[in-house]
């Protein structure tokens, strides 16, 4: 029987390569992003590989919508055994300036929105006695300037992680994270733009700081993120892979 996963935001970028290197595996994969438009590119590339692939529109920080996410899941392609929480925005500015609507954002969707993915599926897994859930974190969980709201969501994450893999794990449910350091998405581009600098100059920056000498790119993460779903990955639980090219 084929396994199922879906992946949250998987429009572009690390979802996108997620969802193409799950598929590669041998997954179905279901692309969850705000519009399910947006996602066409994925499943494409889904479906090149010989998989099944489905768009569905879901926002990940809303309670109801996650229930039906999952619940169309289960009813158009059979119940989910991955779970990749990979959707996340990023709203920069120092911790004491930040106003509470951008800090609530992050935490409603770098965090809530991972708690409540992880709990819709989560029955689906427990009836399987198999199942995999693999959160992104980020080395912004380490803190980092700028980054107050951003990297308390992160560690959030990282806790939840720790917690879902103690409570799930004697159902033959592995819960883990990957933490990326500076990879090369539209988010960091975005970053550079705000910032007032070319996405080339943000770069330079950063890899002075990155020990292998280059930006991380989307299918760096997607890597990590297929070992974790493996069916051999199975005593790997609770553990959070700094995925940052040593920084």
């Amino acid at each position: 029987m084929t396994r199922v996963a879906v992946v949250t935001g998987a429009a572009r970028g690390i979802g996108r390569a997620c969802a193409t290197r799950l598929a590669a595996d041998g997954f179905d994969v279901v692309a969850v992003d705000l519009k399910s438009r947006a996602c066409e590119e994925t499943i494409a590339a889904v479906r090149a590989v010989g998989r099944r692939g489905l768009a569905i529109a879901g926002d990940v920080s809303d309670e109801d919508a996650t229930i039906g996410v999952v619940a169309r899941v289960a009813e158009e392609f059979g119940p989910p055994s991955v779970l990749v929480n990979n959707a996340g925005i990023l709203r920069e500015g120092l911790a004491v300036k930040m106003n509470l609507a951008d800090w609530q954002l992050l935490l409603d969707i770098n965090l809530t929105g991972t708690f409540l993915m992880s709990r819709a599926v989560a029955p689906h897994l427990r009836s399987a006695g198999w199942g995999r859930i693999i959160n992104l974190s980020s080395i912004g969980a380490q803190g980092l300037i700028g980054l107050a709201a951003y990297g308390a969501a992160k560690a959030g994450v990282q806790a939840l992680t720790r917690t879902l893999a103690i409570e799930l794990g004697r159902h033959g449910i592995t819960v883990n994270a990957v933490a990326p350091g500076f990879i090369a998405t539209d988010m960091n581009r975005g970053l550079a733009e705000r910032s007032g600098r070319s996405y080339d100059e943000l770069e330079a920056e950063m890899i002075r700081g990155i020990p292998v000498g280059r930006a991380g790119v989307p299918d760096d993460i997607a890597q990590v993120v297929s070992f974790f779903a493996d069916e051999r990955s199975g005593f790997v639980n609770g553990q959070v892979l700094y995925a940052t090219g040593g920084a």
